[in-house]
């Protein structure tokens, strides 16, 4: 078969990254917009490989109970293929079949690549979710193409949809996207801080935001972050709360009472909130040290933290922190960090051998592991786990991005 046939198809399973899988005359077919339980017609898009294809739902022949109008309606099924805005691949599905597609996809990525049986469970952001999922993106990045239009990319590609709606954004970005008129191309970040004011932030060509830069508060609780208003932190309105506290239960509960003479990393640290929610845990001397590598993340996480004297924040890539920690630390330094808990958070493409080999060469007490992708996740555990490290109380996942294929998980782990 050829590229633009089209064929019909019983959807049987979901895949990491937010496809599904069909088989045709015993081949694996990958397949978006559908959901497991249905019979849908495909056309095909990319029959090169022997293993699998790849193909775009055109029509769906008979729908699964938990199919739903999907909450973006530039997205939906009944729209060309070549014009479906990319970032909602899950917005078809009943919300709590959602979590349990991706629990599935946690546990078959563990069982697959890791070899674990593990656990696993995934529920929401919190009890201020909106019941429908949306309205929570307080940040959003729309692309400008060479004719002025404005908008996210299709799926798998570079092209810009226009779109009158954002569903997934807060209500006060959706005004300010409206609006956006004659702009360069490239892309523009919308970014919503703690003050609720959006700022647009212009990248011409993709370049890094232009003009000064403007420091903006986010909030956790009570405390209080300086962050860029282009930098890095959590996407959901209640994403950095609830981290904060999924991984404070993951650390008393696997540590109990932080050692005050210990020493406590927080690995691609950011601006610091789990440093600051390890020194909230162990006190004011609590000695926590947070790795970043990006120069102005690292200088706000020193001012975050700059309460707990036992604190402080250090710019380096992870990989040299930790390989220059094995190779320099005295006997004393290494005892201490023996006795301490070790947070990371890295990104999509996990921590890496090098990293685990070198995290579990410290031989910290405990061990937290927050991820972004399952597959990663399940590779470094097992890792983890050649280093004598198990996890404990299964993994802990959170839906911080509804309606998408995205997941984040936490994990903790002792020797």
């Amino acid at each position: 078969m050829q590229n633009g046939d089209l064929i019909d198809l019983d959807i049987t399973g979901v895949a990491h990254g937010g496809i599904f899988v069909g088989r045709h005359e015993g081949r694996v077919v990958f397949v978006p917009d559908t959901l497991p339980g249905e019979r849908v017609r495909v056309r095909l898009t990319d029959t090169r490989k022997k293993a699998f294809w790849r193909a775009e739902a055109v029509e769906v022949l008979e729908a699964a109970p938990e199919r739903r109008a999907h909450v973006w309606p530039s997205a939906a099924i009944d729209r060309s293929p070549d014009e479906r805005v990319g970032g909602a691949e899950f917005g078809h599905i009943e919300l709590g079949h959602q979590r349990a597609l991706k629990e599935r996809v946690i546990r078959e990525s563990l069982e697959r690549v890791g070899r674990l049986e593990l656990p696993v469970s995934v529920g929401p952001a919190g009890v201020d979710e909106t019941p429908d999922g949306t309205r929570w993106r307080t940040r959003v990045s729309l692309h400008v193409d060479e004719a002025g239009r404005v908008g996210p990319f299709a799926p798998r590609s570079h092209r810009v949809i226009e779109t009158p709606d954002l569903p997934l954004a807060t209500d006060a970005i959706a005004r300010a996207a409206a609006e956006l008129r004659g702009a360069a191309p490239g892309r523009i970040d919308l970014v919503q801080p703690a003050d609720g004011r959006v700022r647009v932030l212009p990248r011409p060509d993709g370049s890094r935001a232009t003009g000064t830069v403007e420091v903006v508060e986010e909030r956790v609780g009570d405390r209080v972050f300086r962050v860029d208003a282009g930098g890095f932190w959590q996407v959901h309105r209640l994403a950095a709360e609830a981290l904060t506290e999924a991984v404070g239960d993951r650390v008393r509960e696997a540590a109990g009472d932080l050692d005050s003479d210990a020493v406590h990393l927080d690995l691609y640290g950011g601006v610091g909130l789990f440093a600051a929610a390890l020194a909230d845990i162990g006190g004011a001397s609590t000695r926590v040290v947070s790795v970043e590598s990006d120069a102005r993340a690292t200088e706000h996480a020193g001012e975050n933290l700059a309460e707990w004297v036992g604190a402080r924040a250090e710019t380096a890539r992870v990989d040299r922190f930790v390989a220059r920690l094995r190779a320099d630390a005295s006997a004393r330094e290494r005892e201490r960090l023996s006795r301490g808990v070790v947070v990371l958070d890295p990104p999509r493409s996990g921590a890496g051998r090098e990293v685990v080999e070198g995290i579990a060469g410290l031989d910290p007490r405990v061990v937290i592991y927050v991820a972004c992708d399952p597959v990663a996740l399940a590779r470094d555990l097992a890792t983890f786990a050649v280093h004598g490290y198990r996890v404990e109380g299964g993994v802990h996942g959170l839906d911080l991005f509804p309606h998408s294929h995205h997941v984040e998980a936490v994990v903790a782990l002792r020797r």
